[in-house]
């Protein structure tokens, strides 16, 4: 192997690599929490997620009228008073709100991480538990599969736009399990070098 190639490699494969990796996946991680929590107050996105909302068996009874939905879906970018009338009777956009707040929450505690451990450990604990509600959208929400109108190609296993946005998540859980294991190694490191209180009050004593 050519010696330039393995220098470049020891590089990529070294611990100083590995830790920004870590923190870049963090950063990352952040991003999409803070973004897409900071949307979800645009009243697009709130009726974007409407379907996943309203046939989900934990979080439909945030909406006043659930089973009506279908009918007043609108498509992004698109206006029409009467919808936006419907969707704000049925508390599409105040639970939009809260669930953005959460988002932006666990974007900020992740980020928290660089200074303190355990508001780190939190924030990525929250990213890894998201995911585990939003890929159950995959068994709940009928849009999340493309549908049977002539092609052949439709159900499972052909995702719809809806669904692929949703099966991401699964990243989003992959690299939130590894900033935990980073979060947690960095609080055991710090107890471990930390003197406990019992041996800080008897060097006092000694002295």
């Amino acid at each position: 192997m050519n010696a330039q190639i393995r220098h470049v490699l020891a590089l990529v494969s070294g611990p100083g690599s590995n830790r920004i990796g870590i923190q870049a996946m963090r950063v990352a991680i952040a991003v999409v929490f803070l973004w897409i929590g900071g949307v979800k107050f645009a009243p697009y996105e709130a009726d974007s997620i409407t379907p996943f909302v309203a046939n989900s068996p934990v979080l439909s009874f945030f909406y006043a009228h659930p089973d009506q939905y279908a009918q007043h879906l609108t498509h992004e970018g698109e206006l029409k008073p009467v919808e936006r009338a419907w969707q704000t009777e049925n508390r599409t956009y105040a639970f939009s709100w809260g669930l953005g707040t959460v988002e932006l929450i666990i974007g900020a505690l992740l980020l928290t991480g660089f200074v303190s451990r355990r508001f780190g450990l939190a924030g990525a604990v929250l990213a890894f538990l998201t995911p585990l509600v939003t890929l159950s959208f995959l068994v709940t929400t009928p849009e999340a599969w493309v549908p049977a109108l002539g092609d052949a190609q439709h159900g499972f296993p052909y995702l719809s736009g809806a669904g692929r946005l949703v099966l991401k998540d699964v990243l989003l859980m992959a690299g939130a399990w590894l900033v935990i294991a980073d979060s947690a190694r960095a609080i055991l490191k710090h107890a471990t070098h930390a003197p406990s209180t019992f041996t800080s009050l008897e060097l006092v004593a000694r002295r």
